[in-house]
Protein backbone atom coordinates (compact mmCIF):
# COMPACT_ATOMS: atom_id res chain seq x y z
CA UNK A 1 0.00 0.00 0.00
CA UNK A 2 1.60 3.05 -1.18
CA UNK A 3 -0.06 5.90 0.74
CA UNK A 4 0.80 9.96 0.06
CA UNK A 5 -0.16 11.82 3.04
CA UNK A 6 -0.65 15.35 2.74
CA UNK A 7 0.00 17.95 5.09
CA UNK A 8 -0.48 21.26 5.91
CA UNK A 9 2.22 23.90 5.35
CA UNK A 10 1.36 26.48 8.12
CA UNK A 11 3.52 24.59 10.42
CA UNK A 12 6.41 21.77 10.32
CA UNK A 13 5.58 18.61 10.59
CA UNK A 14 5.57 17.57 13.20
CA UNK A 15 5.38 21.22 15.10
CA UNK A 16 8.08 22.61 17.67
CA UNK A 17 5.44 23.22 19.71
CA UNK A 18 1.89 24.52 18.08
CA UNK A 19 0.41 22.92 14.73
CA UNK A 20 -2.43 20.50 15.86
CA UNK A 21 -3.15 19.37 12.43
CA UNK A 22 -0.11 18.60 11.60
CA UNK A 23 0.79 16.76 14.88
CA UNK A 24 -1.88 14.86 13.66
CA UNK A 25 -0.57 14.38 10.54
CA UNK A 26 2.85 13.15 12.10
CA UNK A 27 1.29 10.60 14.45
CA UNK A 28 -0.69 9.12 11.84
CA UNK A 29 2.25 8.83 9.54
CA UNK A 30 4.44 7.76 12.11
CA UNK A 31 2.51 5.01 13.11
CA UNK A 32 1.82 3.77 9.72
CA UNK A 33 5.04 3.46 8.55
CA UNK A 34 6.00 1.36 12.13
CA UNK A 35 3.29 -1.01 10.47
CA UNK A 36 5.27 -1.30 7.18
CA UNK A 37 3.06 1.07 5.36
CA UNK A 38 5.07 2.86 2.14
CA UNK A 39 4.38 6.37 3.26
CA UNK A 40 5.51 9.67 1.85
CA UNK A 41 4.77 12.68 3.50
CA UNK A 42 4.17 15.89 1.59
CA UNK A 43 5.15 18.61 4.07
CA UNK A 44 7.17 21.65 4.16
CA UNK A 45 10.88 20.85 3.53
CA UNK A 46 12.28 21.14 6.86
CA UNK A 47 9.75 18.08 8.51
CA UNK A 48 10.94 15.38 9.92
CA UNK A 49 9.16 11.60 9.03
CA UNK A 50 10.71 8.08 9.20
CA UNK A 51 8.72 7.27 5.86
CA UNK A 52 9.60 9.57 2.40
CA UNK A 53 9.76 13.45 2.47
CA UNK A 54 8.71 15.26 -0.25
CA UNK A 55 8.65 19.13 -0.43
CA UNK A 56 8.47 22.02 -1.96
CA UNK A 57 7.56 24.16 0.22
CA UNK A 58 11.28 25.65 2.26
CA UNK A 59 9.89 26.46 5.69
CA UNK A 60 6.04 27.04 7.12
CA UNK A 61 4.19 30.28 6.55
CA UNK A 62 3.35 30.78 9.94
CA UNK A 63 6.77 30.93 10.80
CA UNK A 64 7.73 33.43 8.13
CA UNK A 65 6.01 36.35 7.02
CA UNK A 66 7.93 35.95 3.51
CA UNK A 67 6.74 33.08 2.70
CA UNK A 68 3.26 33.63 1.03
CA UNK A 69 0.70 31.43 2.05
CA UNK A 70 -1.69 31.40 -0.52
CA UNK A 71 1.42 30.83 -3.12
CA UNK A 72 3.27 28.15 -1.37
CA UNK A 73 0.03 26.15 -0.44
CA UNK A 74 -0.72 26.40 -4.33
CA UNK A 75 2.37 24.65 -5.02
CA UNK A 76 2.47 22.37 -1.76
CA UNK A 77 -1.04 20.57 -3.31
CA UNK A 78 0.22 20.59 -6.76
CA UNK A 79 2.89 18.66 -5.94
CA UNK A 80 1.10 15.31 -4.59
CA UNK A 81 -1.60 15.43 -7.46
CA UNK A 82 1.08 16.29 -10.28
CA UNK A 83 2.35 12.46 -8.89
CA UNK A 84 -0.60 10.82 -7.91
CA UNK A 85 -0.46 8.02 -10.13
CA UNK A 86 2.23 6.95 -8.18
CA UNK A 87 0.49 6.40 -4.86
CA UNK A 88 -2.82 3.79 -4.14
CA UNK A 89 -4.39 6.58 -2.35
CA UNK A 90 -4.00 10.40 -1.04
CA UNK A 91 -4.78 11.18 2.59
CA UNK A 92 -5.23 15.07 2.69
CA UNK A 93 -5.46 16.42 6.20
CA UNK A 94 -5.19 19.83 4.25
CA UNK A 95 -8.72 21.39 4.35
CA UNK A 96 -10.82 22.13 1.52
CA UNK A 97 -7.84 23.60 -1.48
CA UNK A 98 -7.07 20.03 -2.49
CA UNK A 99 -10.63 18.90 -2.46
CA UNK A 100 -10.60 20.92 -6.24
CA UNK A 101 -7.97 18.59 -8.20
CA UNK A 102 -9.55 15.51 -6.59
CA UNK A 103 -11.51 15.19 -10.05
CA UNK A 104 -8.30 15.93 -11.88
CA UNK A 105 -6.80 11.92 -10.79
CA UNK A 106 -8.20 8.88 -10.31
CA UNK A 107 -6.15 8.10 -7.38
CA UNK A 108 -8.73 7.72 -4.54
CA UNK A 109 -8.69 10.62 -2.30
CA UNK A 110 -9.35 10.87 1.75
CA UNK A 111 -10.40 13.63 3.41
CA UNK A 112 -9.40 14.32 7.37
CA UNK A 113 -12.04 16.96 7.95
CA UNK A 114 -10.32 18.61 10.92
CA UNK A 115 -13.19 21.33 11.91
CA UNK A 116 -15.28 24.05 9.70
CA UNK A 117 -13.70 27.55 10.56
CA UNK A 118 -16.23 28.94 8.62
CA UNK A 119 -19.92 28.21 7.14
CA UNK A 120 -18.73 29.94 4.00
CA UNK A 121 -16.12 26.86 3.48
CA UNK A 122 -18.91 24.18 3.65
CA UNK A 123 -19.72 24.93 -0.47
CA UNK A 124 -16.28 23.11 -1.13
CA UNK A 125 -16.90 20.26 0.90
CA UNK A 126 -20.30 19.91 -0.58
CA UNK A 127 -19.04 20.27 -4.11
CA UNK A 128 -17.07 17.12 -3.70
CA UNK A 129 -19.05 15.07 -1.74
CA UNK A 130 -19.49 12.39 -4.52
CA UNK A 131 -15.83 11.63 -4.92
CA UNK A 132 -14.22 12.35 -1.93
CA UNK A 133 -13.99 10.20 1.17
CA UNK A 134 -14.81 12.60 4.42
CA UNK A 135 -13.41 11.57 7.75
CA UNK A 136 -15.05 13.63 10.90
CA UNK A 137 -12.64 13.55 13.95
CA UNK A 138 -15.87 14.01 16.24
CA UNK A 139 -19.31 13.22 16.09
CA UNK A 140 -20.26 16.63 17.15
CA UNK A 141 -18.51 17.88 14.06
CA UNK A 142 -20.07 15.97 11.46
CA UNK A 143 -22.13 18.12 8.87
CA UNK A 144 -25.59 16.90 8.21
CA UNK A 145 -24.71 17.96 4.07
CA UNK A 146 -22.25 15.79 4.09
CA UNK A 147 -22.14 11.98 3.67
CA UNK A 148 -19.02 10.69 5.76
CA UNK A 149 -17.00 7.36 5.52
CA UNK A 150 -15.82 7.32 9.56
CA UNK A 151 -15.75 9.14 12.37
CA UNK A 152 -11.59 8.42 14.05
CA UNK A 153 -11.15 10.29 16.94
CA UNK A 154 -7.28 11.52 16.93
CA UNK A 155 -4.83 9.57 18.81
CA UNK A 156 -1.73 10.38 21.08
CA UNK A 157 1.77 8.85 21.86
CA UNK A 158 0.98 7.70 25.34
CA UNK A 159 4.45 7.64 26.06
CA UNK A 160 4.88 11.46 25.38
CA UNK A 161 3.04 12.54 28.39
CA UNK A 162 3.80 10.57 31.60
CA UNK A 163 1.27 9.59 34.35
CA UNK A 164 1.17 12.01 37.27
CA UNK A 165 -0.32 11.03 40.18
CA UNK A 166 -0.49 13.72 42.40
CA UNK A 167 -0.32 17.03 39.92
CA UNK A 168 -0.45 20.26 42.11
CA UNK A 169 -2.51 22.75 43.46
CA UNK A 170 -2.26 25.04 40.56
CA UNK A 171 -4.88 25.17 37.54
CA UNK A 172 -3.88 25.05 33.87
CA UNK A 173 -4.91 27.15 30.62
CA UNK A 174 -3.32 25.24 27.77
CA UNK A 175 -4.52 26.60 24.24
CA UNK A 176 -4.84 29.49 21.96
CA UNK A 177 -4.67 32.88 23.41
CA UNK A 178 -8.46 33.82 21.56
CA UNK A 179 -11.99 34.35 22.40
CA UNK A 180 -12.63 31.05 21.29
CA UNK A 181 -10.59 29.06 23.73
CA UNK A 182 -11.91 30.48 26.93
CA UNK A 183 -9.14 32.39 28.52
CA UNK A 184 -11.13 34.84 29.87
CA UNK A 185 -13.17 32.66 31.53
CA UNK A 186 -10.27 30.38 32.66
CA UNK A 187 -8.90 33.47 34.71
CA UNK A 188 -12.16 34.42 36.30
CA UNK A 189 -12.53 30.87 37.11
CA UNK A 190 -9.01 30.27 38.81
CA UNK A 191 -10.32 33.73 40.40
CA UNK A 192 -13.17 32.64 41.76
CA UNK A 193 -11.37 29.67 43.39
CA UNK A 194 -7.98 31.13 44.62
CA UNK A 195 -5.58 29.03 43.21
CA UNK A 196 -2.84 30.06 40.96
CA UNK A 197 -3.17 29.37 37.43
CA UNK A 198 -0.98 28.23 34.82
CA UNK A 199 -1.28 29.63 31.03
CA UNK A 200 0.12 28.45 27.98
CA UNK A 201 -0.15 28.72 24.05
CA UNK A 202 0.15 31.28 21.44
CA UNK A 203 -1.36 34.63 21.49
CA UNK A 204 -3.15 34.35 18.18
CA UNK A 205 -5.85 37.74 18.92
CA UNK A 206 -3.33 40.30 20.09
CA UNK A 207 -6.14 42.39 21.07
CA UNK A 208 -7.87 39.98 23.68
CA UNK A 209 -4.85 39.15 25.01
CA UNK A 210 -3.85 42.70 25.50
CA UNK A 211 -7.81 43.37 26.95
CA UNK A 212 -8.44 40.41 28.67
CA UNK A 213 -5.33 38.25 29.47
CA UNK A 214 -2.13 41.31 29.96
CA UNK A 215 -3.67 43.05 32.86
CA UNK A 216 -4.22 39.72 34.86
CA UNK A 217 -0.89 38.68 34.28
CA UNK A 218 1.38 39.37 37.69
CA UNK A 219 3.88 36.30 38.07
CA UNK A 220 1.64 35.32 41.23
CA UNK A 221 -1.43 34.07 40.64
CA UNK A 222 -1.84 34.03 36.70
CA UNK A 223 1.71 32.98 34.67
CA UNK A 224 1.58 33.08 30.91
CA UNK A 225 4.72 30.44 29.79
CA UNK A 226 4.02 31.17 25.97
CA UNK A 227 4.09 28.32 23.62
CA UNK A 228 5.22 24.71 25.21
CA UNK A 229 6.58 22.16 23.22
CA UNK A 230 7.92 18.36 24.03
CA UNK A 231 8.88 17.76 27.29
CA UNK A 232 7.66 21.40 28.87
CA UNK A 233 4.33 20.72 27.42
CA UNK A 234 3.48 17.04 29.11
CA UNK A 235 5.16 18.35 32.17
CA UNK A 236 2.54 21.76 32.38
CA UNK A 237 -0.01 19.06 31.42
CA UNK A 238 0.78 16.83 33.81
CA UNK A 239 1.74 19.00 36.75
CA UNK A 240 -1.89 21.05 37.36
CA UNK A 241 -5.34 20.22 39.33
CA UNK A 242 -7.15 20.52 36.87
CA UNK A 243 -7.04 21.61 32.78
CA UNK A 244 -9.48 24.87 32.57
CA UNK A 245 -11.01 23.95 28.99
CA UNK A 246 -13.88 26.83 29.08
CA UNK A 247 -14.87 27.17 25.42
CA UNK A 248 -16.66 29.78 23.86
CA UNK A 249 -17.09 27.30 20.48
CA UNK A 250 -18.03 24.11 19.46
CA UNK A 251 -14.68 22.31 19.46
CA UNK A 252 -14.14 19.62 16.77
CA UNK A 253 -11.75 17.55 19.10
CA UNK A 254 -9.54 19.19 21.35
CA UNK A 255 -5.72 17.70 21.57
CA UNK A 256 -4.77 19.25 25.13
CA UNK A 257 -7.66 17.58 26.63
CA UNK A 258 -7.02 14.31 26.13
CA UNK A 259 -3.28 14.90 26.40
CA UNK A 260 -4.04 16.12 29.69
CA UNK A 261 -5.78 13.13 30.90
CA UNK A 262 -3.23 10.88 29.53
CA UNK A 263 -1.35 12.60 32.24
CA UNK A 264 -3.53 12.06 34.79
CA UNK A 265 -5.15 15.99 35.06
CA UNK A 266 -9.01 16.02 35.26
CA UNK A 267 -10.34 18.45 32.39
CA UNK A 268 -13.06 21.04 33.44
CA UNK A 269 -14.70 22.01 30.08
CA UNK A 270 -17.65 23.12 28.82
CA UNK A 271 -20.17 21.42 27.87
CA UNK A 272 -20.41 22.10 23.83
CA UNK A 273 -18.83 20.36 20.52
CA UNK A 274 -16.61 17.23 21.22
CA UNK A 275 -16.47 17.39 24.73
CA UNK A 276 -18.82 14.77 25.83
CA UNK A 277 -16.94 12.60 23.40
CA UNK A 278 -13.43 13.39 25.48
CA UNK A 279 -14.71 13.74 28.87
CA UNK A 280 -16.73 11.31 31.32
CA UNK A 281 -18.54 13.66 33.43
CA UNK A 282 -17.91 13.12 37.37
CA UNK A 283 -15.08 10.19 36.56
CA UNK A 284 -12.66 12.05 33.88
CA UNK A 285 -13.82 15.40 34.81
CA UNK A 286 -16.35 17.91 34.88
CA UNK A 287 -18.68 19.44 32.13
CA UNK A 288 -20.01 23.02 32.75
CA UNK A 289 -22.45 25.62 31.37
CA UNK A 290 -20.36 28.95 33.44
CA UNK A 291 -17.57 30.19 35.11
CA UNK A 292 -19.73 29.49 38.58
CA UNK A 293 -20.09 25.41 37.56
CA UNK A 294 -16.35 25.46 36.53
CA UNK A 295 -15.71 27.17 40.10
CA UNK A 296 -17.77 24.56 41.66
CA UNK A 297 -16.33 21.87 40.04
CA UNK A 298 -13.14 22.71 41.17
CA UNK A 299 -14.26 22.11 44.46
CA UNK A 300 -14.83 18.81 43.48
CA UNK A 301 -11.98 18.00 41.77
CA UNK A 302 -10.58 15.66 44.51
CA UNK A 303 -13.30 13.06 43.81
CA UNK A 304 -11.56 12.27 40.22
CA UNK A 305 -8.78 9.60 40.26
CA UNK A 306 -6.48 10.29 38.28
CA UNK A 307 -5.27 6.35 36.97
CA UNK A 308 -8.79 6.47 35.53
CA UNK A 309 -7.92 9.82 33.21
CA UNK A 310 -4.96 7.76 31.89
CA UNK A 311 -7.04 4.17 31.21
CA UNK A 312 -9.44 6.53 29.74
CA UNK A 313 -7.08 7.51 26.61
CA UNK A 314 -5.09 4.46 26.60
CA UNK A 315 -8.28 2.76 25.93
CA UNK A 316 -9.89 5.38 23.28
CA UNK A 317 -7.69 7.84 22.23
CA UNK A 318 -4.25 5.91 21.41
CA UNK A 319 -2.19 6.88 18.25
CA UNK A 320 -2.24 2.95 17.52
CA UNK A 321 -5.94 3.15 17.88
CA UNK A 322 -5.88 5.76 14.98
CA UNK A 323 -3.88 4.48 13.18
CA UNK A 324 -5.57 1.03 12.71
CA UNK A 325 -8.69 2.36 12.22
CA UNK A 326 -7.45 4.57 9.07
CA UNK A 327 -5.99 1.47 7.81
CA UNK A 328 -9.22 -0.60 7.52
CA UNK A 329 -10.67 2.18 5.99
CA UNK A 330 -8.07 2.32 3.31
CA UNK A 331 -8.31 -0.92 3.21
CA UNK A 332 -12.14 -1.01 2.27
CA UNK A 333 -11.60 1.36 -0.59
CA UNK A 334 -8.44 -0.15 -1.91
CA UNK A 335 -9.88 -3.66 -1.58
Amino acid sequence: MRIAMLAPISWRTPPRHYGPWELVTSLLTEALVARGVDVTLFATKDSRTAGKLAGVCPIPYSEDPDVDAKAWEMLHVAHVFERANEFDLIHNQADFVPLAFSRLVETPVVTTIHGFSSQRILPAFKAYDDRVHYVAISDADRHSDLHYAATIHHGIRLEDFPFDAHGSDDLLFFGRIHPDKGAAEAIATARRTGRRLVMAGIVQDQDYHNEHVAPALDDRSVVYRGPLGGAARANALGSARALLHLINFDEPFGLSVVEALACGTPVIASNRGSMPELIDHGVTGFLVNSVDEAADAIGRVGEIDRSACRAAVSARFTVDRMADRYLELYRSFLG
